[in-house]
């Protein structure tokens, strides 16, 4: 009899392992990392192009301290307002990680009194703050207040533009930008703007935004009533990288793309970066650490074939 039993345990257990699935692949809950600013949504694309200048920069920083460096900088120009700037830069001693630390203050003053300063501070793991302000003529100008709010996955943003709260004017903007999988990130953004110079005094604007990372390569685009933009960006290896930049604005029945390359050449301190658009603009920027001086040079060219125009800069600094 117990062999009889023992056979007819084996038996069934046999039979229920025939309905059990193989290869059977345990669920992962896959942890997604925060996707950065709406501002950044197309950053890895735009830090290849080349920031054209025309005529002499030369510029002298010094640290004075662990937390506080001043510069002294001349800019010679035909196109850009010329003259003297003095600037300062405060690093706070709340280390949040390597090479983060808050607060910041960073601005430049001339010699009319024309200010521009930052003021960037993290409240918290989640919360950092950023003002802008810029005088001009003893009067304040232009101001921003930025908050972003950074969860786990997401980040939220509100942004105050030139506030004007007896005339109830100026410019609200929102962002929130989501995680959905390890590789795509999806985002909207809510303009509106008041002002006695609009016609019906008000406007307000809706556009969506997304974002997929691959290994080596970055797509990322918005899309709204007023147009499109799409950015991509490619590593071609790791000397050489890529990007295309598409916009288009429906307002204005406009649209431009730009092809963008940077190169790094480590072993001789060099950055070359350039771009060709469809507004017949060709453009180069060539910085170069001149070692074991603490100095840089920069190179920048301009050419646009269409209109016969040539600009050339070169830049200096000491520090």
């Amino acid at each position: 009899m117990g062999n009889v039993n023992a056979s007819s345990q084996k038996s069934t257990s046999d039979a229920f392992a025939a309905f059990e699935p193989e290869n059977v692949v345990p669920l992962v809950d896959e942890k997604l990392e925060n996707p950065g600013s709406m501002e950044e949504l197309h950053k890895k694309c735009k830090d290849i192009f080349p920031v054209n200048f025309e005529g002499a920069k030369i510029a002298v920083q010094k640290g004075l301290s662990n937390h506080f460096q001043i510069s002294h900088s001349l800019n010679m120009s035909s196109l850009a307002p010329s003259g003297y700037r003095f600037g300062a830069t405060y690093v706070g001693t709340k280390q949040y990680g390597p090479g983060e630390a808050y607060p910041v203050l960073v601005g430049d003053i001339d010699p009319v009194g024309n200010l521009n300063a930052n003021i960037y501070h993290k409240f918290n793991d989640n919360i950092i703050g950023k003002i802008q302000a810029q005088v001009q003529s003893s009067r304040c100008t232009a101001s921003q207040y930025v908050l972003d709010y950074r969860g786990s996955n997401y980040t939220a943003t509100v942004t105050f533009a030139n506030p004007d709260v007896v005339n109830l004017s100026g410019v609200f903007v929102g962002h929130y930008i989501q995680s959905i999988t390890k590789n795509t990130d999806v985002g909207v953004e809510l303009a509106y703007q008041r002002s006695l110079s609009i016609p019906g005094t008000q406007l307000a604007l809706t556009s969506l935004a997304a974002r997929y990372t691959g290994g080596d390569y970055i797509v990322s685009g918005t899309a709204g009533p007023s147009g499109v933009h799409v950015c991509y960006y490619q590593r071609a290896s790791s000397q050489l990288q890529l990007g295309v930049e598409l916009e288009t604005n429906f307002r204005l029945q406009e649209s431009s793309a730009s092809i963008g390359y940077q190169v790094d050449l480590p072993k001789a301190d060099l950055v070359f970066k350039g771009m060709v658009d469809t507004n017949w603009n060709v453009g180069a920027t060539l910085d170069k650490k001149l070692t074991p001086m603490p100095f840089s040079l920069t190179l920048s060219g301009m050419l646009n074939h269409q209109k016969n125009q040539f600009r050339l800069g070169f830049g200096f600094i000491i520090g």
